[in-house]
């Protein structure tokens, strides 16, 4: 079984305390791998690297140009080695290989490559004030050591996501991936190293939120929270980050996607689109497509094709290209989705199909689950209006799109929604009007590193990705250059 050490300070270290603890394939619940288990004590080797660095300036006050030729050797080498972090990143997710080869991966390297890019474009601007002798100028800094605490659904991705606009904009950072899946982004840490960076830049740790993760957020020396997860973590992110003195928090927290099918779509595309929403990933997927409004004109047409395409697709094992789904991350997740499965049916929604753990031999010993479709579903109900993170679809009739769209908003989030039509008077008034970080038409949960991406409502604070995304991680400062002389009377007092 290989083993896995702490990256701080340019060195692999073990835990202070030696502990270690193994990372398990959710697809056999079998163990792959040894990992050092991070404490209070480790979280604080790793952030005093990090903020020395930063306070010597060897990172933050090289030129974005040299900062870019770094990060783009790493991902010369991430190309070099995908096919090793593709399959890594299966086992410790449980996800299929096609995925990780062809979104977890791919993802990874094009957020090193374009945020290194993102690293020589900082500028910033000047600004017009009245008066004839003030000059008022906008730049932008770095924040200084950021914690980076990163789910465990897509890895390598969105640990990258975090990592990149960060290191590209001249902070250090403290990364701590789950402690589920954290191989992908130690591995990581052996392109950080083989590029040259200077040390303390990149550190990475892994351990449970309870500890490392905590720790992290009430460090003194951190000052940015970049956090992914579940809403319920988020609230304590917010809370546990304003001690001992407030942090910059960025949060991309849960959602539970509505997918309006008007009755001029293409119902084929619209079919394969919802699909993927709700089944790409096993349904781990934060703007995951799990509400489906479905106009009454096209509702039996609709759901015929609908249910005929999910029962088609293959479970089974994860290295096998032509599987479809994956297991769930563990057994405890596992009873969670089938634990909202049965209160739904209790509740009054019809059972389409799914709905169990899938026990075909050999898959039994892992965490799958069928895809799940209920109906007679209402909104109130607690599979209508609570993330499940499973592939489970609850589908709601309506009657016209202004009862759609106020049915689609009424929930505590707001990541992502879809709309499908072939009117783009439509497309263009709904999108107005779904409360949303992302509106998707006649697509589903696409996501690019060069858009912005993040959620409204209690779906988080702020963005990742793109342009403004970087901007997160850098704080603007005001600067006011007065260049005239008569200093005293300059707000009309002698």
């Amino acid at each position: 079984m290989q083993k896995f050490k702490f990256f701080i300070n340019n060195q692999w270290v073990d835990s202070v305390d030696g502990k270690t603890y193994q990372v398990v394939d959710p697809s056999k619940n079998e163990p792959i791998a040894e990992v050092a288990l991070a404490n209070e004590k480790d979280v604080d080797r790793a952030v005093k690297a990090a903020r020395e660095a930063f306070d010597k300036g060897i990172w933050s006050e090289l030129d974005g140009d040299e900062r870019a030729e770094y990060m783009l050797k790493v991902a010369e080498l991430m190309k070099k080695r995908k096919k090793e972090l593709a399959r890594w990143e299966t086992l410790q997710t449980g996800k299929p290989i096609k995925e990780s080869e062809d979104i977890d991966i791919p993802y990874s390297i094009r957020a090193m490559e374009y945020f290194a890019n993102q690293a020589r474009e900082i500028k910033g601007e000047v600004i017009p004030i009245p008066g004839k002798y003030a000059f008022d100028y906008v730049t932008y800094e770095p924040y200084g050591v950021v914690g980076s605490i990163v789910p465990w659904n897509f890895p390598l991705h969105l640990a990258t996501r975090t990592l990149c606009p960060a290191i590209a904009t001249g902070n250090t950072v403290v990364l701590k991936p789950s402690s589920y899946t954290p191989i992908t982004v130690i591995l990581l840490g052996e392109m950080i190293l083989e590029a040259g960076f200077p040390p303390g830049v990149v550190n990475i740790i892994s351990g449970p939120g309870d500890t490392a993760g905590n720790a992290i957020l009430r460090h003194p020396d951190i000052d940015m929270i970049s956090f992914t997860g579940s809403l319920e973590v988020g609230q304590k992110v917010l809370e546990a980050s304003a001690r001992p003195r407030i942090k910059k928090v960025v949060l991309e927290l849960g959602g539970k996607g509505p997918f309006i099918a008007e009755p001029d779509c293409d119902i084929d595309g619209a079919v394969n689109s919802l699909i993927t929403g709700f089944c790409l990933n096993q349904g781990e997927v934060c703007c995951a497509s799990t509400r489906l409004f479905l106009h009454e004109k096209i509702y039996d047409e609709f759901m015929e094709k609908l249910v005929t395409r999910v029962k088609s697709l293959k479970l089974g094992n994860t290295m096998d290209p032509s599987t479809q789904m994956g297991a769930l991350i563990n057994k405890k997740q596992l009873e969670k989705v089938d634990s909202y499965v049965k209160e739904a049916i209790k509740d009054g929604a019809k059972l389409v199909c799914g709905g169990e753990k899938y026990n075909v031999p050999p898959f039994d010993k892992g965490n799958y689950y069928k895809p799940t479709i209920l109906e007679n579903v209402t909104n109130n109900m607690r599979c209508a209006q609570e993330e499940i993170f499973g592939p489970v679809l609850v589908v709601l009739k309506y009657k016209d799109l202004e009862e759609a769209i106020k049915l689609a908003n009424d929930t505590r989030y707001g990541l992502g929604a879809t709309i499908w039509s072939e009117n783009p008077r439509t497309l263009y008034w709904a999108a107005k009007k779904l409360d949303a970080g992302t509106v998707w038409m006649n697509t589903n949960v696409m996501s690019k590193i060069e858009a912005p991406y993040g959620g409204n409502k209690d779906s988080g604070l702020g963005r990742e990705d793109g342009t403004i995304g970087i901007k997160e991680y850098l704080k603007v400062k005001n600067n006011i250059l007065f260049v005239g002389k008569d200093y005293d009377n300059f707000y009309g007092f002698k």
